[in-house]
């Protein structure tokens, strides 16, 4: 969070007028302040990359407290879409219409996450699109947003290896941002991509590594 005190009365006035807005006050713990030192590192699979259009169809989510990352605490969902899981989806998740066929409904789903998360901070990697499909879901039930302060792996890194560069090259910083080679580089162990779980610990590992590489306590 901003910790000028003008972030600090925007941040506040974007909590009143959430809480206002809330639909059902069984959800207010999104708006409480954050436990100190924790995260939760989230990912989605969905049938698309169309905001709009596609559905999730897996949710995994782990949680983070100082440099440990809680492989006991995990969510591991999977969501049974409305319609037909498009063929070129099924070969990059390997997740067939069979397979979501006894899946939660997305509401199900997302009042797990929900309490799973509470208002810990969300650490991802693109997280942008996952929480606009969660958002897509969950405003009309819940009258709002997520709440929570996101971290972009991605932009970590991307901070971490510009700070590396020679002044010449920083006038045109060349960095690859694919979540293998951002791995590869910082000396992380890969699991299988595109598995909701296995991609949400992968942005744990790199989030806690990025963070020690800043000297963050």
């Amino acid at each position: 969070m901003n910790a000028h005190p003008w972030g600090r009365w925007m941040q506040g006035l974007r909590l009143r007028r959430m809480r206002r807005r809330l639909a059902d006050p069984a959800y207010a713990f999104l708006l409480d302040a954050p436990p100190p030192g924790e995260w939760v590192a989230l990912d989605c699979e969905t049938t698309g990359l169309d905001v709009r259009r596609d559905e999730i169809i897996s949710i995994g989510a782990v949680r983070i407290v100082g440099e440990r990352i809680l492989t006991s605490q995990r969510l591991e969902l999977l969501v049974r879409p409305s319609r037909g899981v498009p063929g070129d989806s099924v070969r990059i998740h390997r997740l067939r219409e069979r397979d979501l066929a006894q899946g939660l409904s997305i509401e199900e789903a997302l009042a797990r996450l929900l309490r799973f998360i509470g208002s810990r901070p969300l650490v991802g990697y693109y997280l942008e699109f996952d929480v606009a499909m969660i958002e897509r879901a969950m405003q009309p039930w819940l009258g709002i947003g997520l709440p929570n302060e996101r971290i972009e792996v991605s932009a970590l890194y991307y901070d971490h290896r510009f700070q590396q560069m020679p002044p010449w090259q920083q006038q045109a910083p060349d960095i690859d941002l694919r979540f293998a080679t951002l791995m590869a580089d910082l000396g992380l162990p890969q699991r299988d991509a595109h598995d909701a779980l296995n991609d949400a610990v992968m942005a744990a590992l790199a989030f806690i590594k990025l963070r020690r590489l800043r000297g963050a306590k």
